[in-house]
């Protein structure tokens, strides 16, 4: 069987922050079996359409689509966002009790792939796009996985995440990653 076809994309429309949220909720842990969670990953946080539309704003999110279909996604969250998502807070004080003021990083703020889609290298393709066209302005991406979502640690280590720091927050424990682009 022949892959579709994806391309990579910045996201442009309501509509594609639409089909974000709905992929978004389709992967929260409540969504999803214990099975699929341990297999598959899973998305912590569920944004609301103004947050995302802001952070989209700030700049914009990558998206993988398959003909007109979002299939995949990477949330873009510039450092200006630090307070805006609670349970993010404690990742941004981490960061910047070890990253220079200096140096400039995106954070990715959450990645998925539509169930259909996985096992065919978008999540790489979702990072290597994403890298492209945010290395004129950002030195690193970096992003947190919780020590629960193996599935998660395990694809952000391939593709080249480096482990900065673990720590605990809200009763969980974290990797603090990095991708140098």
């Amino acid at each position: 069987m022949l892959k579709p076809k994806i391309t990579y994309h910045r996201v442009k429309t309501n509509e594609e922050l639409e089909a974000i949220l709905k992929l978004q909720s389709d992967n929260l842990p409540q969504k999803i079996t214990a099975l699929e969670k341990e297999k598959e990953g899973y998305v912590t946080i569920h944004h609301t359409f103004d947050i995302l539309k802001r952070m989209n704003d700030s700049c914009a999110h990558i998206i993988a689509k398959h003909e007109e279909t979002v299939v995949g996604y990477v949330l873009c969250m510039t450092r200006n966002f630090k307070d805006e998502i609670p349970i993010l807070v404690p990742m941004f004080d981490e960061i910047e009790s070890i990253i220079p003021e200096t140096q400039d990083y995106i954070v990715m703020g959450q990645v998925c792939v539509s169930k259909a889609y996985r096992k065919q290298g978008i999540f790489r393709g979702l990072y290597q796009f994403m890298s492209q066209v945010l290395k004129p302005d950002f030195d690193v991406i970096i992003t947190e996985v919780n020590i629960k979502n193996v599935r998660s640690s395990n694809a952000h280590l391939a593709i080249g995440f480096e482990l900065l720091k673990t720590y605990n927050s809200n009763g969980d424990t974290w990797e603090l990653i990095c991708l140098s682009i």
